[in-house]
């Protein structure tokens, strides 16, 4: 009995499976309904193309009484890691002109950090144009969007490149913006995005230029040094609206507050605030250079330490000079604070001056306010700008996108990584100095030019600072003469004035005669 139930029991056991193979395979089990929503919202999903895209249209546009016939490409750049693998894809515009060989091809970006391209894009060069002129609000009415006589497509190709995290750039994989956002990780993705666009096209002996704007600068001197290192040598860079030291910034540093006082001045000068205000404003501005080097840098070096007398003979220049009260001047200890003077200098007509562009003038809320909610010469011009850029690259460019157009990368995951390593140094800079990449790029490169461009209403990137550090890149005479300045009656964007871009584009078109002469 018992050997028989045990082969009954083998018997049972061996013809289970063989059931089971017969057996039609059970439904799948219903997903959750919490998963089939995850599942359904990844599949549509936008993503960032590994895949480079581009859509190409044509155009043409007066500059100087030439008509120029041009292509645009709007595509995407993907950038690998030195095994290949796709790290990032960023948005570009290109402008090349029809049958202009191997000419010139110029990067343009923007700054922030964390900021699209879209303000150089649609304000400066390109053959379109949003149009601005006066320090005022654009109204919705008042968009317009029009060819360029003031392009730079006569003298080089353009090339508009949004950082990654902002605009139509975005990481790609398992990467991050974390991976991007900061200075050394920005500045070699950019670098590669650069050596990208120029392998593809077979760009490797056009004369090429950096065009950075605002933090774009910074960007500019560090890009400028890896790609020098990385066999790709430029002719020139451009700097609009420059910033290269971020460590005089700190708490304590008088530096912050002497670069400023031009700007006051020049402020105070527009405004009409300036008493026995002088008829000539280059004379003015040279006026104020002269004290600011002079008796303003002896009297804060001295610091807590200066005589009543000597910083009320300060604070009574000071005032000549600005339009600020002596007392008012007395009270900040001859450091007044840029969000001070903006709130400060039109106080009896209710108006604060602007920081990008210390022309426009903000209605404030508190009269008794000590420094602006807001940024009148920002607020002006971005639905203009953002608009139109929309508009166009839907219509004319024909790039298309479910992805959102980001205005910034600064969203809650923001978090800038501010360290530097800069050529020859052994040590890690926590506060970023970029002169010292410029100053190394220049001396591994004696052909390059670098051309400054400074709007003398600009507070955010005071041109009295550009000077300041450009006197302070080490550089042999020889070198200090590859080195230029222009400036014009604007802010931080210097092309939002139309008489100021006119002004910039002849500048830049001579510059570029000299600079890219091969």
């Amino acid at each position: 009995m018992r050997l028989a139930a045990s082969l009954l029991f083998l018997t049972a056991a061996i013809a289970m499976p063989l059931a089971a193979q017969d057996k039609k395979p059970d439904a799948p089990k219903a997903q959750p309904r919490k998963e089939a929503m995850v599942a359904e919202v990844e599949q549509a999903w936008v993503k960032p193309p590994v895949e480079e895209a581009s859509a190409v249209s044509k155009g043409s546009v007066t500059v100087r009484g030439e008509k120029i016939a041009y292509t645009a490409t709007a595509g995407t750049l993907t950038i690998r890691d030195d095994e290949g693998k796709p790290t990032a894809s960023l948005f570009y515009t290109a402008y090349t002109k029809d049958g202009g060989g191997n000419r010139p091809v110029s990067f343009f970006y923007n700054g922030g950090p964390g900021s699209p391209t879209v303000w150089l894009h649609m304000g400066s060069f390109a053959p379109v144009r949003v149009q601005t002129n006066d320090p005022v609000y654009v109204a919705p009415s008042q968009y317009a969007l029009r060819p360029n006589p003031d392009s730079l497509i006569d003298k080089t190709d353009l090339v508009f490149i949004d950082a990654i995290g902002a605009g139509w750039s975005r990481p790609l994989g398992d990467k991050t913006g974390k991976d991007f956002w900061g200075v050394d990780q920005d500045a070699d993705a950019f670098a590669r995005a650069i050596m990208r666009y120029v392998a593809k096209n077979n760009r490797w002996t056009s004369p090429k230029v950096l065009f950075g704007e605002s933090y774009g600068t910074l960007r500019s001197g560090a890009v400028g040094a890896l790609l020098e290192d990385r066999g790709m040598s430029l002719d020139g860079i451009v700097l609009l609206s420059t910033i290269l030291n971020y460590g005089v910034r700190q708490p304590g540093y008088d530096q912050n507050t002497m670069i400023l006082l031009p700007t006051f001045a020049a402020t105070a000068w527009h405004h009409n605030r300036v008493p026995d205000r002088p008829a000539s404003f280059d004379t003015f501005m040279a006026q104020v250079r002269a004290f600011v080097a002079g008796p303003y840098a002896a009297a804060l070096a001295k610091g807590d330490e200066i005589s009543p007398e000597e910083a009320k003979q300060i604070a009574a220049q000071m005032a000549r000079f600005t339009g600020l009260s002596e007392e008012f001047i007395l009270r900040a200890r001859l450091r007044v604070s840029l969000g001070h003077f903006q709130t400060e200098l039109l106080r009896d007509r209710g108006l604060a001056t602007g920081r990008l562009d210390t022309r426009y003038l903000l209605n404030v809320a508190d009269a008794n306010a000590d420094s602006p909610d807001d940024d009148p010469a920002n607020t002006a011009i971005t639905g203009a700008y953002i608009a139109s850029f929309h508009d166009y690259a839907a219509r004319t460019l024909g790039y298309k996108t479910d992805m959102p157009y980001k205005l910034s990368a600064r969203d809650s995951g923001f978090d800038w990584d501010w360290r530097h390593r800069a050529p020859g140094e052994r040590g890690v800079q926590t506060s970023p100095n970029t002169g010292v990449d410029l100053a190394y790029a220049m001396r591994t490169n004696p052909h390059m030019k670098v051309l400054f461009l400074n709007g003398y209403y600009d507070a955010a990137t005071p041109f009295y600072s550009t000077e300041f550090d450009a006197a302070h890149l080490g550089l042999t005479p020889e070198l200090r003469r590859n080195i230029s300045f222009k400036y014009y009656q604007s802010g931080h964007m210097i092309y939002l004035s139309q008489p100021a871009l006119g002004a910039m584009k002849d500048d830049l078109a001579a510059w570029y005669d000299m600079a890219t002469r091969r």
